[in-house]
């Protein structure tokens, strides 16, 4: 069952209301908004099928992947094959990736409740052990399952590329991603806060106006 935020309205006002470029995204966007399917394995799997692919490359990825399981609980990804998991598109070290954290469902070595209870930086060092799960992941994770509001992925291209665009004129995005270029982004999303994951969410439709459903 698809859920939307209980604080998306509030967060769309008072974003518009601090942000002249966000109002701007927001009102082109009336009826858009955040859905979480409430599925922490899918969530997780479908953000390492997306990384470093772009997102039109990886919903071609994430549709075969569907077709060759079509539930896809943990127990039913570990009963194919890596090849026929590679032949939906995923390069070997993903198919790993993706194995090991149905392992880890399987086995019961994550539990979606006490990830519900924790703070983010806390949600991150627990999904940040497992392989295949950098930052960004879980930062997707705590946007797209947790329904948290004030998450910053500094490393999300889509969001760098669309700061460069509304805010830095065109500043290059590889600068972005490090040192003072880094600093700079974080300090122009202070106005953001608490729902700087509402902002990314909107910048993000600045790019492509289909919403990427994790």
């Amino acid at each position: 069952m698809a859920v939307t935020p209980a604080y998306w309205s509030r967060a769309k006002r008072e974003l518009a209301s601090a942000d002249a470029v966000l109002a701007r995204i927001i009102a082109q966007h009336p009826r858009a908004r955040l859905v979480s399917r409430g599925d922490p394995f899918a969530t997780l799997a479908r953000s390492i099928v997306g990384q470093q692919i772009s997102v039109k490359a990886a919903d071609a990825v994430w549709t075969r992947l569907i077709a060759a399981c079509p539930q896809l609980q943990p127990q039913e990804l570990l009963r194919r094959r890596p090849s026929t998991l590679r032949a939906c598109g995923l390069s070997e070290r993903k198919v790993e990736y993706l194995r090991d954290l149905a392992q880890h469902f399987v086995r019961e070595r994550i539990d979606a409740r006490s990830l519900a209870a924790m703070t983010d930086e806390e949600v991150i060092a627990q999904l940040t052990a497992i392989r295949g799960i950098g930052r960004w992941t879980a930062e997707m994770f705590l946007i797209f399952n947790l329904l948290r509001p004030n998450v910053l992925p500094l490393d999300d291209l889509g969001l760098l590329r669309a700061v460069s665009l509304h805010y830095l004129d065109g500043a290059p995005v590889a600068d972005l991603l490090r040192g003072p270029g880094r600093q700079r982004v974080a300090r122009l999303a202070q106005a953001w806060a608490p729902w700087r994951s509402v902002a990314t969410w909107y910048l993000w439709r600045s790019l492509d106006p289909v919403p990427v459903a994790y």
